[in-house]
């Protein structure tokens, strides 16, 4: 079924005569083009009020209109004259005041009896409505600019790059639509902004920029954080399964991609053990997809004022929307779910509604937000959130075998500027069974710190080192033991491992978890 958008959907109320519409939006110029277009199409007059300047007509005449009171304005409206429409911007704030909410009110009643067609347009960012004008006014989220507009926006930015100089990336039909696809989510005039500045400061149009310019409207929301991934999938030891599905997810996001019929991924829920890379994935998606990775604190969602967390969610989710396509992480989501069961006894019901919202969010999305959740503890997650159609898959992150521990040595030793010539690393691994990805690193970061303390001539890293380095640690897989077999003995039949079938391993952990599997 073909969206409705929202210029449609307010002229057809417009017909339908609805006395008061609420349009939501923070383009007000945009909007208000929208509506003169129309207007003239219905052949109806248009004016715009403002408490600074009084009514100034759109389209068509008008007669006075100089009234700056709100109580003068409505009165205005209210003795008009034929067909019209009336915009009242930035009205919410009188809204306050008892006497406008009760003029308001008796305005939409007159307007009804009216034979021509007249309707108010309170235009306003922010959404605030009294109790009393509730079943009076019809609400319109006006979207923000969709592909064709922002291409649009793409074309005078590009047509205004000096000659002999390169539009870069927008030069190619691909890269025009990844400008557009970053775009996406500002409005007219931000995208025009950023533009502008991209080619001011690049003299081309710029990916980065337009990227950094998301960054700001994301931190303003209060809820979401922008995070900077630089990580790479290559900089991940193992994990080669989960490497490759979402390697064939990369470009789901393409036109040719919507042209060939593929739907939008959903996202993904990894669950494992602390430690094994699934939080360092996240990051390594977000760098190699090249979309904005967004980082949601479930922790700052609850707020202390009844309904405030409800509505917190509700504009985190707005957010990663308006900024599609992008990458939602949720790191640890079962820490902040974890308390749906008794919520109506613990905290009035206030987290089971916020958790609902983001459930039904996760079945029912359309934007292009990929989701990628994080949980160590599986026993402690509800049930809702694991059943199909809320991820497109479940993954589970194991402990990594003899070949990924080498693999994570290698890459860790690198990434400190160590050469592993002289370094015993099958010895190591053989010394290291069940050691997670993220002790592993730390065996390296130690022994680094006892080679510059001890041989401060040479400094060189030996394997003695690193074996030193790995007995002071005691394994995840040794304090967490029984939590670790039985999530492996969940994820077993519920869950697509992360890696390839593991090897037969002969380590202490894996004989112990035989036997209790016997």
């Amino acid at each position: 079924m073909e969206q409705i958008t929202s210029a449609c959907e307010t002229e057809d109320l417009i017909k339908a005569q609805y006395p008061i519409l609420y349009i939501v939006s923070s383009e007000e110029e945009r909007v208000e083009e929208a509506l003169t277009k129309i207007a003239e199409r219905r052949f109806m007059k248009l004016a715009a009020w403002s408490c600074t300047r009084g009514f100034v007509k759109l389209v068509g005449t008008i007669k006075g209109g100089d009234a700056k009171q709100p109580d003068k304005a409505l009165d205005f409206i209210a003795g008009a004259e034929g067909k019209g429409l009336y915009i009242l911007r930035d009205f919410h704030e009188f809204l306050k005041t008892p006497d406008v909410v009760r003029r308001l009110r008796d305005l939409a009643h007159d307007l009804k009896k009216k034979p021509e067609t007249n309707t108010v347009l309170i235009l306003s960012p922010v959404l605030k409505i009294p109790a009393e004008l509730e079943k009076e006014i019809a609400v319109i989220d006006w979207d923000l600019p969709n592909r064709v507009e922002m291409d649009e926006v793409v074309g005078r930015a590009i047509a205004r790059i000096p000659a002999g100089q390169s539009a870069g990336l927008a030069e190619t039909l691909k890269g025009r639509e990844q400008v557009v696809d970053a775009a996406l989510g500002l409005t007219k005039v931000e995208a025009e902004n950023v533009f502008l500045k991209s080619v001011v400061r690049n003299k081309t149009i710029h990916l980065p920029t337009i990227l950094s310019e998301k960054k700001h409207i994301i931190r303003k929301s209060g809820i979401l954080e922008y995070y900077e991934a630089t990580e790479k999938l290559a900089g991940i030891g193992g994990l080669e399964t989960l490497k490759q599905w979402l390697t064939k997810r990369r470009n789901a996001y393409s036109h040719e991609a919507r042209d060939f019929g593929l739907p939008l991924p959903k996202g993904i829920l990894l669950i494992g053990v602390p430690g094994c890379g699934k939080s360092l994935m996240a990051k390594a998606v977000g760098s190699e997809w090249q979309m904005p990775l967004l980082r949601l604190d479930v922790g700052k969602i609850f707020g202390g004022l009844v309904g405030s967390s409800e509505e917190n969610i509700r504009k985190a989710i707005k957010t990663a929307e308006a900024t599609a396509p992008s990458i939602l992480w949720l790191d640890e989501l079962e820490k902040g779910f974890s308390g749906t069961g008794s919520s109506n006894m613990s905290d009035g019901g206030t987290t089971s509604r916020v958790f609902g919202t983001f459930i039904t969010w996760l079945q029912e999305k359309t934007a292009a937000v990929f989701v990628m959740a994080t949980a160590n503890n599986v026993m402690a997650m509800p049930p809702e959130l694991l059943r199909k159609g809320r991820f497109d898959e479940i993954f589970f992150v194991d402990l990594p075998t003899p070949q990924e521990r080498r693999m994570i040595l290698e890459i860790h030793l690198k990434k400190n500027g160590r050469s592993t010539a002289g370094i015993d690393l099958d010895k190591l691994v053989d010394e290291m069974p069940d050691f997670s990805g993220s002790e592993i690193e730390q065996v390296v970061v130690s022994a680094m710190y006892d080679a510059f303390d001890v041989n401060p001539g040479e400094r060189e890293l030996t394997t003695e080192q690193l074996l030193r380095s790995s007995k002071e640690i005691v394994p995840l897989a040794v304090t967490m033991h029984e939590g670790i077999v039985a999530m492996r003995q969940w994820a077993r039949t519920r869950a697509r491992m992360a890696s390839p079938e593991r090897a037969a391993q002969e380590s202490p952990f894996n004989i112990e978890m035989r036997k209790l599997e016997v």
